[in-house]
């Protein structure tokens, strides 16, 4: 047995059992997966935590090796901060509409960072803007 999420296209999130990832696709295949919220069929795997068993002295090594792991990778988040705030300009919210300024403008080269919503990080990509987003850790903890 294999449980999924699942999304549906209204963005719905549910899960469900199949006997083996091959039932899920014969399934969808056959439009017979639904959402059990609004009975969508459009409906596709969404990013699933796997399961993993243990033993508690291997539980203690993993643990370690996570944190330390953990700890590596938010020194460089932290450090990728601190350029982008460093060289770049902050514009908050106004976002979407200074980096329009700046591509339609061409003339200027500037470098700006800010905040958009889902729906305007899918306005600009229509329109040809690439957007990197950056997770954006405390510096302080």
């Amino acid at each position: 047995m294999i449980k999924y999420n699942l999304k549906c296209e209204n963005k719905h999130e549910f899960e469900s059992w199949f006997s083996d990832s091959n039932e899920y696709e014969k399934l969808k295949k056959k439009m017979l997966l639904e959402c059990i919220y609004c009975s969508s069929s459009k409906i596709s795997k969404s990013i699933m935590s796997p399961m993993v068993s243990i033993t508690k002295n291997s539980n203690k090594k993993i643990k370690s090796n996570l944190d330390n792991k953990f700890v590596d990778e938010k020194k460089r988040l932290v450090e990728i901060r601190r350029f982008v705030e460093k060289n770049f300009d902050y514009v908050g919210e106004n976002f979407s509409e200074k980096v329009r300024e700046i591509y339609y403008n061409k003339k200027t080269k500037k470098a700006i960072y800010g905040t958009t919503t889902e729906k305007e990080r899918r306005e600009l990509l229509d329109e040809g803007i690439d957007l990197i987003t950056i997770p954006w850790v405390n510096k302080d903890n």
